[in-house]
């Protein structure tokens, strides 16, 4: 039993952990708070992670490969939003895939191996020097309670939750104020924000940036302790974070963080525990890990049937302009 906790626990303050709950924020801010069906969040992350990784590894300081990893999202975000936001429902659901699948197809592409990596990507040991030799801990392991870690990953740990908390607050103090309430009205009624003289279409915008700004964040996160993958930021990521906000609970500032948490640990509960108590001759380790993602998903299901609005949600928040 103790190691079980102790998985759940590493897995829930791990970076990647912490990486969700950004790219959830930001989905959060088009779906939860806008009434965007963006889903294409893993685009923006896989954008950003490129941004940073390439700039990083042509020489750019590290503080100026995050500004043009933000700028290329940016850019990103306004070139997909200029024809599609006037879609609703689906239709943007179905164009912001495909926008994402587009990028990570690039990313692939083997005539741009020398610059992307191709379907091999990006080591991380090219890029992520610029960050782990900022770290004030120096070398070797430092043991903090139970967990026990290089001191450069307890610097990115450091690093990814304290951008959590600065982004947490960020979205409280922007969802409360009026251009928050400005997001919930057009959530709820865009033809009653137009009849007001408000423009829909330059708020959707705004809106679509900023979360994908965040998704940015969240891809560099993503890729700091391990490498830029195409492939492993593709339609599977959107899945799962779309699946933490839902849990979590949409149009709640915390829904991404709690979600978040909850979805790591408990799947690390499930294939932690049949990896203990199943024996080996009646499920593998790799059979334990889809197992896990299974029970994880029919949560989901019951979780949107019996409780749409998520962990902390509210209901009055799932009012969206048909």
């Amino acid at each position: 039993m103790g190691d079980i906790l102790y998985t759940m626990l590493q897995d829930a303050i791990s970076p990647l952990t912490a990486a969700y709950v950004i790219a959830a924020i930001g989905l959060n801010i088009h779906f939860g708070f806008t009434g965007l069906l963006n889903m294409g969040q893993a685009g923006f992350m896989l954008m950003g992670a490129y941004g940073f990784a390439i700039s990083t590894v042509e020489g750019a300081p590290l503080w100026l490969a995050v500004l043009i990893a933000l700028g290329a999202v940016t850019v990103f975000a306004l070139l997909l939003g200029v024809p599609t936001l006037k879609l609703r429902g689906d239709y943007l659901a179905i164009v912001t895939i495909s926008a994402a699948e587009i990028v990570r197809f690039v990313g692939r592409n083997s005539l741009l191996t020398e610059v992307t990596g191709g379907s091999g990507g990006i080591p991380g040991n090219d890029y992520r020097s610029s960050f782990t030799d900022l770290s004030p801990f120096g070398d070797g392991r430092t043991q903090i309670g139970p967990f026990d870690y290089l001191n450069s990953n307890w610097w990115l740990h450091l690093v990814a939750w304290a951008v959590v908390f600065a982004c947490l607050g960020l979205v409280a103090l922007l969802v409360r104020s009026p251009w928050g309430r400005l997001l919930r009205g057009v959530r709820e009624d865009e033809d009653a924000m137009r009849s007001l003289g408000k423009n829909v279409y330059a708020v959707k915008m705004q809106a679509l940036v900023l979360g994908g700004l965040f998704g940015a964040v969240g891809g560099i996160i993503y890729v700091l302790p391990s490498s830029v993958q195409p492939d492993g930021m593709g339609r599977q990521l959107t899945f799962f974070i779309w699946t933490a906000l839902l849990l979590g609970g949409a149009a709640a500032i915390f829904g991404p963080l709690l979600g978040s948490i909850l979805f790591f640990a408990a799947r690390a509960l499930v294939q932690t525990g049949a990896d203990t108590f199943v024996p080996s001759s009646i499920m593998s380790s790799a059979q334990t890990e889809q197992f896990a993602w299974i029970v994880v998903g029919i949560a989901l299901m019951l979780l949107v049937i019996f409780r749409p609005q998520g962990v902390i949600g509210n209901k009055r928040e799932l009012r969206f302009n048909a």
